[in-house]
């Protein structure tokens, strides 16, 4: 993430200029900014790490509310988190505008091995994942936390840009099947107590 002034303001007016659901352009950015390209480079990097950045700093809080409204613990709280977070991003307007505007480069900068967003994704539900382990609500083996949080997040990955994959609709109710069906999480009944 950007720490100086000037990186910081650059990254919120093309991160408002995202939301917006309009395409970042370094010329117009730097001119908006009242500086040249060169200094614009020099603070945010270029412009695939500036859109990282964006996509992340917007996936975060997107994630971070999925995990606070999710179920309790165990399966069925990783099955809940992961489905709202793919059913916000399949639902958000100004995404889907970048993957329609972009998808190529959409497809590049989210889904690939060298992508910082996948790699922090990917961390980001091996926490999860290591978190109900820890607690013993839940044992990924036999694969490690993050063996599973890769698959998990391929999952999500394929389902939210579904439509740039395979031409199919993304659609949050199979994502949400498939998650249910690689974790199979247990309900508990009131005679299982």
């Amino acid at each position: 993430m950007y720490t100086s002034d000037s990186a910081l303001r650059a990254f919120r007016e093309a991160r408002h200029t995202f939301i917006a659901g309009s395409r970042i352009d370094m010329g117009a950015l730097a001119t908006s900014l009242g500086v040249d390209r060169t200094s614009l480079f020099r603070w945010v990097g270029n412009r695939d790490r500036l859109l990282s950045e964006i996509l992340w700093s917007l996936a975060v809080p997107t994630f971070d509310a999925a995990a606070a409204a999710a179920a309790p613990s165990g399966a069925a709280r990783i099955v809940d988190v992961l489905d709202r977070f793919t059913a916000d991003l399949i639902e958000a307007p100004y995404f889907r505008a970048f993957l329609t505007r972009e998808p190529a480069r959409a497809l590049r900068l989210l889904t690939t091995t060298e992508s910082d967003v996948q790699s922090r994704f990917v961390g980001r539900v091996t926490e999860l994942v290591d978190r109900e382990r820890i607690a013993g609500a839940f044992d990924p083996s036999p694969l490690s936390s993050e063996e599973l949080a890769r698959l998990l997040v391929r999952i999500s990955e394929s389902f939210t840009y579904a439509d740039l994959i395979s031409g199919e609709t993304p659609d949050p109710a199979r994502a949400r099947a498939t998650f249910e069906y690689v974790l199979r999480p247990v309900t508990i009944t009131s005679g299982d107590r």
